[in-house]
């Protein structure tokens, strides 16, 4: 498996929880055992050496190693430390618990709770682990960008909407496409000033890889929101913006839970844009208000 390093500085203690459930999938199962006794066991964790975790997860000093690097630390020195300080972090009560998945025959209010409290950890771990070098650059070339197309399917396809019509809305020219074959014949207009975005939790989807390699091939600017930075589609991304999701169960896959986590990311890209632009943003923001507002009085409802 091919290990990703971190672009900057190893994850901060609280972010590193976060790392372990968004990278754990893409693991092999060796490396998924120490990142499990980690996430877990950070304390206990932090008191071993690279020979004791390796011991207690059944692995060897070489995949504990990796793992470390995996997660984006040096070496299992740095990753000790991080442990130690997730540690103190739990200890203050900062930290939830961990609920049960959602069972066939839970009563709706257990439903409610069990959801809100994997929307906000799910929310708590993209932020936490949201690389703000990488999204203020994804934010300096849409801001200038001449036009921007936005590639999504399935559920990454409404939040590819999503973005399109934020943007639209303060004065940028952008496109949500999930077909493919229409993704790949407007990518192919694309030039340097534009920017093409692929949205994929898995950091796999064909349909979505083919449009965004072809936009990079012919000189734009290219943007992955992914939950899984060492995918596929990140050979072909000039700005990787990673999304973290909930635990995956019978009754919540993955593309339910990932949604949230990519609506926070396409929330924090339009902010930006928008703050970079305001002088243009804000009067496009109103004159859409305007445009619209008729639409949502009680007379024009009654008719």
């Amino acid at each position: 498996m091919k290990e990703i390093f971190s672009r900057g500085a190893p994850p901060a203690p609280a972010a590193l929880a976060a790392k372990v459930r968004t990278l754990a999938p893409s693991m092999t199962r060796s490396m998924q055992r120490v990142a499990e006794a980690v996430a877990g066991d950070p304390a206990g964790c932090a008191a071993l050496t690279v020979t004791g975790l390796a011991e207690l997860t059944g692995t060897s000093e070489a995949t504990v190693v990796r793992t470390a690097r995996l997660l984006g630390y040096p070496g299992y020195r740095d990753l000790r430390l991080a442990l130690a300080g997730l540690a103190a972090h739990q200890q203050s009560g900062r930290a939830p618990a961990v609920t049960a998945d959602i069972a066939v025959d839970d009563p709706i209010a257990d439903v409610v709770a069990k959801l809100a409290h994997d929307e906000q950890q799910t929310l708590a771990d993209t932020a936490a682990g949201l690389d703000t070098v990488q999204l203020g650059a994804a934010v300096t070339v849409l801001a200038a960008a001449r036009r921007v197309d936005v590639y999504g399917v399935g559920a990454s396809g409404l939040v590819a909407q999503d973005l399109t019509q934020k943007l639209l809305r303060i004065g940028l020219i952008a496109h949500a496409h999930s077909d493919p074959h229409l993704a790949v014949t407007n990518a192919v207009q694309l030039r340097a000033k534009d920017v093409a975005i692929a949205i994929t939790h898995s950091g796999s989807t064909g349909d979505v890889i083919e449009p965004l390699r072809v936009a990079f091939d012919h000189g734009a600017t290219t943007i992955a929101i992914t939950g899984r930075p060492d995918g596929p589609v990140a050979q072909y991304a000039d700005h990787i913006l990673t999304t973290s999701t909930a635990r995956e169960s019978e009754l919540r896959p993955a593309a339910m839970s990932s949604r949230t986590s990519q609506l926070l990311v396409v929330d924090c890209l339009f902010i930006g844009v928008a703050q970079r632009t305001y002088e243009r943003a804000a009067p496009a923001l109103s004159a859409s208000y305007e445009a619209l507002a008729h639409r949502h009085s009680p007379r024009s409802a009654a008719r």
